[in-house]
């Protein structure tokens, strides 16, 4: 069942997902080469800490970490290691917080140094596509014709969604219904309502978009191991549209 928050629950979503994209920046100013994704995520606990919330993923489902690290072919839910950060890397950071009850979860993909114009492309289509999903949220559409724009904009642009995994539903537990796919047909899937909260999150590739369990046995990476670019928000549906939650 999908559930609908209320006015004052959306509210404290978006003040935890405010902390959350405050902590994202933060991270992100310390990706660089030579940094190891343990330290990282050591990072990202202190910063937590210190905005009185708590890891979303520490300990969900067995995850050891509080902060998720994807590099170059790894998709997502990578666990922190002490693998170091190399000049043209690209690095997925996906974290969640949870806050006064209410989980926000957001992720973003980092160039490390100088990169390519083509892998620099990877990321500007991930983001765009994202906005463009965004875009197609508001009381009456379904969750078929987000999944078409983002599908259709991103083979418009050579490259492949991965089908395999799909955003979520969001709010007391950090994974609810329903399952929000990033291609499909439109006006298929569930009417979008004004109360819902979810996370839309596209994870698109270089190579043919097929998946396999990563090697520390908690994430995905592409099977074909060619580049992968991850974006996410944690987005409210109200009467005006989408309300992006993870934004400072």
């Amino acid at each position: 069942m999908i559930t609908i928050k209320t006015p004052e629950e959306i509210k404290i979503m978006r003040e935890g997902g405010k902390i959350l994209a405050g902590i994202m920046k933060e991270l992100e100013k310390k990706v660089k080469p030579g940094i190891a994704t343990k330290e990282l995520d050591k990072i990202a606990q202190n910063l937590v800490f210190e905005s009185k919330a708590k890891s979303s993923f520490r300990n969900y489902q067995g995850f050891p970490a509080c902060l998720c690290v994807s590099i170059n072919e790894e998709i997502v839910h990578i666990a922190p290691s002490e693998r170091k950060l190399e000049q043209g890397d690209i690095i997925s950071l996906d974290l969640g917080i949870l806050y006064k009850g209410f989980h926000t979860d957001m992720a973003v993909t980092v160039l490390v140094g100088i990169i390519a114009p083509e892998i620099q492309r990877l990321i500007r289509v991930t983001k765009k596509a994202l906005k463009r999903g965004i875009k197609k949220i508001s009381p009456g559409n379904t969750f078929g014709d987000i999944g078409n724009t983002i599908q259709r904009y991103v083979e418009s642009q050579g490259f492949n969604v991965i089908k395999d995994l799909c955003g979520h539903g969001i709010g007391k537990k950090i994974h609810e219904e329903p399952q929000i796919l990033n291609y499909g047909k439109r006006r298929t899937g569930s009417e979008i309502k004004e109360g819902m909260v979810f996370c839309l999150e596209p994870m698109i590739t270089t190579g043919n978009g097929k998946i396999k369990k990563s090697k520390d046995g908690y994430g995905f990476t592409t099977a074909d191991e060619c580049l992968a670019a991850h974006f996410e928000h944690t987005i409210a549906v109200t009467q005006d549209g989408a309300k992006i939650l993870t934004m400072i």
